[in-house]
């Protein structure tokens, strides 16, 4: 799988990059910058909240961190989700096909033996 479809923050968005995001989170941007990332927030119901909430930490500075943290995390889940699923399929096991097929044939052989006893 590719590693960036992982990273939460890697297809986030095309209009504005990400540094620039936490820029504006550290308060690092120039007016006419902030005033960009708040027009394009406006525009994106999703963004804005998910910005909204990445403001709600109070140490701003570890915002990379807990990013790492959740990127780390959602890899694990999807880690073991793959597992889960590999399990669950059949691998390449012919003889159960074989069974299948084997019992339809024979339930449909009895279907027809019992139709002509019963005429």
């Amino acid at each position: 799988m590719n590693p960036d479809l992982l990273n939460i923050l890697s297809n986030s968005n095309k209009d504005i990059d990400n540094q620039k995001l936490m820029d504006y989170l550290s308060g690092k941007l120039s007016e006419k910058d902030k005033h960009e990332v708040e027009k394009w927030m406006a525009d994106n119901d999703f963004s804005a909240e998910a910005l909204e909430g990445l403001e709600q930490f109070k140490d701003r500075n570890n915002v990379q961190n807990y990013v790492d943290q959740l990127n780390k995390e959602l890899n694990s889940y999807l880690r073991v989700k793959k597992q889960r699923r590999e399990k669950r399929r059949i691998k390449d096991a012919p003889w159960v096909y074989y069974t299948i097929f084997i019992l339809l044939l024979l339930i449909i052989i009895a279907y027809i033996v019992i139709k002509k006893l019963t005429q």
